[in-house]
C-alpha cells in the first residue's frame, strides 16, 4: 500500500471516528457536521445518476465532428459563445461541469473553449443568476455578468495559447 493510500484511511478514519463520538457525546459541531455531510451525500445521490447518464448519452449520441464544428479549433467567437450558453445551463454546478468538460475535450474541444465553459458554469448558471437578481437586484446582477463573462473569456483563451504552446495533453484516466 502506498504511503498516500494510508494517509488516507487514517483522514477517513479520523473524520469517522469524530462523528460517531460526536454524536455519543453530544457534541454540537459534530452532530452539525455530520448532519450536513449526509444531507450534502443525499443531494448528490439523487443528482449524480441522472448527471451521469446524460454524459453518457453525450458520449454516444453526439459526434466528434459536431463537437469540433461547433466547440473546435475553427468555431472561433462562436465557440466562446456556445460555451457560455452550455456553462449556463449546467445543472448541478461543477460536479457536472468537469466530465461534461473532459467528454469535450476528447472530442476535440479547443482548451480556451473548455476553459471558457469550466468559468461559465460557475459564474452564470441560470439558477444562480435569477436567485442572484432576486436578492441583489438585476442592475448588480448584469453587472458582475457583463464584467465577469469577458474576463473569464480573455483569460481562458490567455490560458489556453499559454498551454497550446506548451503541447499540453490532459492524461488518460487511471
Amino acid at each position: 500500500m502506498k504511503r498516500g493510500d494510508i494517509i488516507k484511511i487514517v483522514g477517513i478514519s479520523c473524520y469517522v471516528l469524530f462523528l460517531v463520538v460526536s454524536f455519543i457525546f453530544g457534541f454540537n459541531p459534530g452532530e452539525e457536521i455530520g448532519y450536513n455531510f449526509i444531507s450534502f451525500s443525499v443531494d448528490m445521490l439523487k443528482l449524480l445518476p441522472c448527471a451521469f447518464i446524460l454524459i453518457g448519452l453525450f458520449e454516444v449520441w453526439v459526434k466528434r465532428e459536431t463537437v469540433e464544428r461547433h466547440f473546435g479549433e475553427e468555431s472561433g467567437i462562436r465557440g466562446y459563445i456556445w460555451a457560455m450558453l452550455l456553462g449556463g445551463t449546467t445543472v448541478g454546478g461543477l460536479y457536472v461541469a468537469f466530465p461534461i468538460a473532459y467528454s469535450l475535450y476528447s472530442k476535440g474541444a479547443r482548451l480556451s473553449v473548455i476553459f471558457t465553459y469550466i468559468g461559465a458554469s460557475a459564474i452564470c448558471r441560470m439558477p444562480m443568476v435569477i436567485f442572484e437578481a432576486s436578492f441583489l437586484g438585476i442592475k448588480f446582477t448584469m453587472i458582475r455578468l457583463l464584467v465577469s463573462l469577458p474576463l473569464v473569456i480573455v483569460t481562458s483563451i490567455l490560458l489556453g495559447d499559454y498551454l497550446a504552446k506548451r503541447n499540453y495533453k490532459i492524461i488518460e484516466g487511471r
